[in-house]
């Protein structure tokens, strides 16, 4: 293959690289030389580097690797290596024992991507490798092999806006970090030596681990007087910013004592600040002198605070403590005089903390065994990567996983827009609702604006809107002082018939004392329409004996109605009565629980009508079943039926005024009532006679 002699000949050849790309290790930055090239294309220069370049993808060709397919399930590792200008990554699998490709993929820098920090650019090739073997990721574990602390890097708080979408964009792949170890294929040494060749960017240190990290200052000073103890911490950061600490302390301290307060808190405020180099200024000579071990701590109760000083020494990898003047301790010195004896004048902008008790003292602590809370997978995955055997579990946790952040022992869960939660225990979020329900400042509120108050606070866990809920219904002022809810507890369903047996109510009554036959329940059913009642005994209150009563004392002689009401039973509700409703196109309304009122027409029949007038037999010849098989079988009588009732209405009508003279006559016939001496009558009085005033 000749070397490209013009601009169309080079964009050939980089179009065969993209086409060979999978095969080609480093294909991005084999091919930067001729990119080069096509960045000027009116100016054609076949460079000695573009020769070279050639060269060398000529010489590779010739031994490609063998690259393998991934069986399902299997797990696979991916290698990442940049440089100034491209970013490159490798899939491999183990097949006995040794590393075998899968795929190469490689990507040119554009414009700001050269700019960004090394741990951008590797966390990029990562995203990069991802979006493009997507199939792979989705279907295999993906362990990422790397000497970068990539995990630590995209759970970091402090991380750019960038970082924090890569790291929302992974968290949907199986990934896991592992340490770098010995290389099994000759084809990954050479990717990862090319890489190394090209560019140290990869083994330099990250900011995070740079030894030569400038340490913060920490002036300390303590005072003792009459009036109290107290000390002052101003601690320097290396870009110039100053934070001042006030320390008032509530026991009895020397000046010494006081000293090695300051010291203390100075430390351990400097550790949970994330400071691995400090640098003590400090114008007490016995301190210093003593943390230096030139001189030795005789008393007892200096011997107890020089061993916390060594213990809170050993958390920085560096450490150095010197005596300077106290005109070079000025302000530590005035913060703990004005702490010693009064908080008024202390500025607003000094944090100020009361010490209730020496650092020396040792506290009893109560053991109490817990069981693991929901938060340890998540803390043992983001401290360590440990991960649960169960597949299904461990890609849950890492899908969990990157909303949260663990940082100085304490896991956090995140937010864009907000302050970063506290997460805590169901127990610990218990005592927190209270406090915030019933506490000294409670408002008994709702159980949303109580969850949210909680999260407004800072604190999280996930059952905390349920939480909130359960205690507002058990909370006895809420339910006491609450105003009354007259919304029924479940949906109203209008009830109304369009036409006859188009909708029917159905109920079972009893037990009753058993009768011949062994008949202990009844069955009844109503039409809503026309009020028309039917009723079977039955020997059990089975599903199947409702359907079969069902059948055939509604569906074959009035048809299948379009609407049954009934209560919850388990007759009614389950299989196989409700199965076959729906064979049949019938639809099921349910009353409230407890409430039969629901059914109103069946419920005042229960009332109303007896028993036995509900189970007698009617005879086939009745002449109302008569009438109610014309009106199913032939509603054009429904008229004639309702002509007919009028006209008996009108004439008994008229036979009405007849009747009552009869009856009248009779009444004049047996003569009227006889007064006889002795009688008791009541007299009517016409007018009102005048009250006589007292």
């Amino acid at each position: 293959m000749a070397p490209p002699r013009n601009v169309k000949e080079v964009q050939r050849l980089t179009g065969r690289m993209a086409a060979l790309s999978r095969f080609l290790s480093r294909s991005a930055v084999r091919g930067l030389p001729f990119f080069r090239v096509l960045k000027a294309p009116k100016d054609f220069r076949w460079t000695e580097e573009c020769q070279k370049a050639f060269a060398d993808l000529k010489a590779y060709l010739a031994e490609l690797p063998t690259l393998t397919a991934p069986e399902l399930g299997e797990t696979l590792f991916l290698y990442l290596s940049t440089c100034n200008e491209a970013v490159s990554a490798v899939l491999v699998r183990e097949d006995r024992g040794a590393q075998r490709p899968v795929y190469y993929v490689s990507r040119a820098l554009q414009g700001p991507e050269t700019r960004y920090s090394p741990a951008e650019k590797l966390v990029l090739a990562l995203v990069h490798a991802a979006r493009k073997l997507r199939p792979y990721f989705q279907a295999h574990s993906v362990v990422v092999l790397t000497d970068r602390p990539l995990r630590q890097i995209l759970t970091k708080p402090e991380v750019s806006g960038r970082m924090t979408k890569w790291a929302v964009e992974l968290a949907e792949h199986d990934l896991s970090y592992r340490p770098r170890t010995a290389i099994k294929a000759q084809a990954l040494a050479d990717f990862l030596a090319e890489g190394a060749n090209l560019n140290q960017t990869e083994l330099a240190p990250t900011p995070t681990d740079t030894p030569a990290e400038k340490p913060w200052v920490l002036f300390v000073d303590g005072a003792s007087s009459r009036e109290g103890s107290g000390a002052g911490l101003l601690l320097t950061s290396p870009t110039g910013e100053e934070l001042t600490y006030a320390l008032r302390f509530d026991f009895p301290a020397s000046n010494n004592e006081a000293e090695y307060e300051a010291l203390l808190t100075g430390l351990r405020i400097a550790h949970q600040m994330g400071v691995t180099a400090i640098r003590v200024r400090s114008d007490s000579q016995l301190v210093v002198l003593q943390v230096r071990g030139e001189y030795e701590a005789k008393d007892e109760v200096m011997k107890k605070y020089l061993a916390k000083v060594r213990e809170a020494m050993a958390l920085f990898r560096t450490f150095e403590i010197e005596r300077v003047p106290r005109s070079q301790n000025k302000r530590a010195d005035a913060l703990s005089k004005l702490a010693s004896s009064s908080f008024a004048h202390l500025s607003k902008e000094v944090l100020v903390e009361v010490v209730k008790q020496k650092s020396i003292d040792r506290v009893q602590v109560l053991a109490i065994d817990s069981s693991a809370t929901w938060m340890a997978p998540l803390i043992d995955f983001l401290s360590s990567g440990a991960l649960p055997e169960n597949k299904a579990e461990a890609r849950r946790i890492q899908l969990r996983a990157a909303k949260y952040a663990y940082t100085g022992g304490t896991l956090y869960r995140r937010s864009y827009l907000s302050p970063w939660l506290k997460c805590v225990t169901p127990e610990e979020g218990d005592y927190v609702l209270r406090e915030i329900h019933e506490g000294i400042c409670a408002a008994h509120v709702g159980s949303r604006v109580l969850a949210k108050k909680c999260l407004l606070l800072g604190y999280y866990w996930p059952s905390v809107f349920r939480d909130a809920a359960d205690l507002v219904q058990k909370c006895r002022a809420c339910q006491v002082h609450a105003s009354l809810r007259h919304q029924p507890t479940q949906e109203m369903v209008p009830i109304h018939s369009p036409w006859p047996f188009a909708q029917w109510g159905i109920d079972l009554l009893g037990p009753f004392p058993r009768a011949p036959g062994r008949y202990e329940h009844l069955v009844v059913a109503i039409d809503y329409f026309t009020k028309w009642v039917e009723a079977e005994p039955l020997v059990s209150i089975s599903g199947k004996a409702i359907r079969k009563f069902f059948w055939k004392s509604i569906v074959c002689r009035f048809g299948i109605p379009h609407v049954l009401v009934s209560d919850n039973g388990r007759q009614f509700a389950e299989k196989p009565f409700r199965s076959w409703c729906a064979e049949l196109g019938i639809n099921q309304h349910f009353t409230s629980v407890g409430h039969p009122q629901a059914n109103e027409f069946l419920s005042r029949l229960s009332i109303t009508k007896s028993p036995a007038y509900l189970s007698q037999n009617f005879r086939v010849s009745d002449p109302l079943r008569c009438l109610l098989y014309l009106l199913v079988s032939r509603p054009e009588l429904e008229l004639k039926v309702h002509l007919k009732h009028v006209e008996r209405r009108m004439v008994k009508a008229i036979q009405e005024p007849g009747s009552r003279g009869a009856l009248l006559s009779w009444m004049d016939l047996q003569g009227h009532f006889q007064l006889e001496q002795g009688h008791i009558l009541i007299r009517r009085q016409e007018g009102s006679l005048e009250w006589p005033s007292p």
